[in-house]
Parts: structure tokens; sequence; C-alpha cells
């Protein structure tokens, strides 16, 4: 019985990990939707300034709506 006891609450333990685990990747890419084109920004001029291509231009909106394509 404690060895059963002891196994629920293990179950336990994981599914709530597994809800934090889905709330913190739901807030990450919230952030990076609403902040996608200022990092975009951001690393795009990183990047010439090391001398490489700046990449695409293509907004985090468009990008986002090309993944449910």
């Amino acid at each position: 019985m404690k060895h059963q006891n002891m196994k629920k609450k293990s179950g336990q333990a994981m599914v709530e990990y597994i809800i934090i685990v889905v709330i913190v990747a739901i807030a990450a890419i919230s952030v990076f939707g609403i902040f996608g084109d200022r990092i975009q920004s951001m690393v795009s001029g990183a990047t010439e300034e090391l001398g490489g291509d700046g990449g695409s231009t293509t907004s985090s909106e468009d990008f986002l709506k090309g993944i449910g394509d």
C-alpha cells in the first residue's frame, strides 16, 4: 500500500513539472511573438557588426503566419 501511494505522488510530481514546462513554453512563445521584430533587428545588427549577412527581413507576424500554412 505504501509503495502504491509513493508511485501516485511521483506521478503527481511529474504532471506538475509538465504543467510548469508548458506554461514556460507558452510564455516564451508569447514573448518572442511580441518582441520578435525587436529581437530580430538586434541579432541582425550584431551579425552585421561582425561582418556577416543581416539575413531575411521577415517580420515575426509573417513568420508565425507561415508556420500555420
